[in-house]
């Protein structure tokens, strides 16, 4: 049975940005430096306008990495997203090899051991004796249900792409992880057995209301009292408590996100150099998170703590 059109056009897309990244033929056309914009030759190798390399830089890989998801503005949302949706499945899966899916298990609760072998984030001490401090970013792509992901994911969704199409999608990853990790970090440190991507969201509204704090007009007075009254209302539900509601995480990834913002200018990189360091801090990011789940694979089999 054939594929739909649309389906087709898909599929292709997705064909010619894995031969593009790796290294398949495609007819010559003109390239485009990742670094400055400027127009290149065909056979070129280096940019004439910046020197940048078009095969080996930070621009140039990560043009390629973005290409994986497509012609678009937002492939870091979209990453994220894929991520986070793979990782409930594979917490769900452990969760039914133990036989604790049963009933509204998926909808308010998995495995709190199969959360502990994919990274979930642990009490401080325990973090430093053992030194796993890579569960700080792992954490943040585990939920504890069907209601916790997709809340959270709707809320991705929301301010992942403004924030994205405004800082760009290297500095804009740098955000989403840093933040998370040390929402995380808060969190560990007042003792929690934690998951989920409320730590970075938290970290995402932090940057937009430090966005509209340094911009005038009344869209932006209208935007920053919706900001400040949703986060005040969550904050305290999550004091009044009974929900589960990691108050810890959410106040440290916001603190944090919301300095970067004031630190980020309200744009994309325009130069060579913005470009440059941009790309530095996603690659940072991207490693980081690779790392994190390399050492979340090789301590899979770890024993639960003692309680």
């Amino acid at each position: 049975m054939a594929l739909p059109y649309r389906w087709q056009w898909r599929v292709e897309k997705w064909k010619n940005a894995m031969r593009g990244f790796l290294g398949g033929e495609q007819q010559p056309r003109p390239k485009i430096c990742p670094a400055c914009g400027a127009l290149v030759g065909i056979s070129a190798t280096r940019c004439h306008e910046c020197g940048a390399s078009l095969r080996f830089s930070l621009a140039a890989l990560s043009k390629k990495f973005s290409g994986l998801f497509g012609e678009q503005e937002t492939p870091v949302t979209s990453a994220m997203l894929i991520a986070n949706f793979l990782m409930f499945g594979v917490t769900w899966l452990l969760t039914a090899q133990a036989g604790e899916a049963g009933g509204l298990r998926t909808l308010f609760g998995m495995s709190g051991a199969a959360s502990y072998q994919l990274g979930a984030s642990l009490p401080f001490l325990f973090l430093l004796q053992e030194h796993q401090w890579w569960r700080l970013v792992t954490a943040m792509f585990l939920h504890g249900g069907l209601i916790h992901i997709g809340f959270n994911m709707m809320n991705l969704m929301q301010f992942g792409p403004a924030l994205e199409e405004l800082y760009g999608s290297a500095r804009y990853l740098f955000l989403y992880v840093v933040t998370g990790a040390l929402g995380f970090l808060a969190s560990a440190l007042t003792g929690h057995f934690s998951v989920g991507a409320s730590g970075a969201l938290l970290g995402l509204i932090g940057a937009m209301l430090a966005v509209t704090a340094k911009r005038g007009g009344s869209f932006m007075r209208e935007l920053r009292s919706r900001l400040i009254t949703s986060v005040a209302i969550l904050f305290m539900i999550g004091f009044w408590g009974g929900l589960g509601i990691d108050n810890s995480a959410h106040i440290g990834g916001f603190a944090v996100g919301f300095v970067i913002g004031k630190i980020y200018d309200d744009r994309q990189p325009m130069n060579a150099r913005e470009k440059q360091k941009a790309y530095a801090l996603g690659w940072f990011a991207g490693l980081l998170i690779v790392a994190s789940f390399v050492l979340m694979l090789i301590h899979f089999h770890d024993p639960l703590p003692l309680r």
